[in-house]
């Protein structure tokens, strides 16, 4: 059975995409669950037309991505949390903490394991084919 992804599925494939998947689970699990609808001729077109605002968006955001990037690695984001008098946080710094306070998308932050104490640190940043990275103060509150 022919169906359209409304969104990414792990192992399955991506949002707009047409793929063949088996009758059972399409009517089993992907449509009842909102993850694809059957691929009729109207909703074949309506895939077509979001896949290129989808494309397009996504290149507009690259690039504005890659500007903020550029304009980080001059800069020094400093990010206040609540630490003990030893400079141990009370809770971790990761991706999305980092990425809020940078203004970047979370997933282009690229870190090992979360910071549990204050200090300086370079931050890796990739998204695409956009690398870079810049400098993050963690200091107490």
């Amino acid at each position: 059975m022919k169906v359209i992804l409304l969104r990414d599925v792990k192992k399955i494939g991506h949002a707009h995409e047409v793929i063949e998947a088996k009758d059972g689970y399409a009517l089993n699990y992907l449509i009842p669950q909102k993850f694809a609808i059957s691929a009729t001729p109207t909703a074949l077109k309506e895939a077509e037309l979001r896949r290129r605002q989808a494309a397009a968006h996504k290149e507009i955001d690259a690039k504005l991505v890659a500007e903020r990037i550029a304009a980080l690695a001059e800069a020094r984001v400093v990010l206040k949390v609540k630490a003990n008098e030893q400079g141990h946080l009370y809770d971790g710094v990761g991706e999305r903490e980092i990425a809020d306070a940078a203004n970047l998308p979370a997933e282009a932050i690229k870190l090992e394991k979360p910071f549990k104490e204050l200090g300086t640190f370079k931050i890796p940043v990739a998204l695409g084919g956009v690398f870079g990275e810049f400098l993050l103060a963690i200091e107490a509150e």
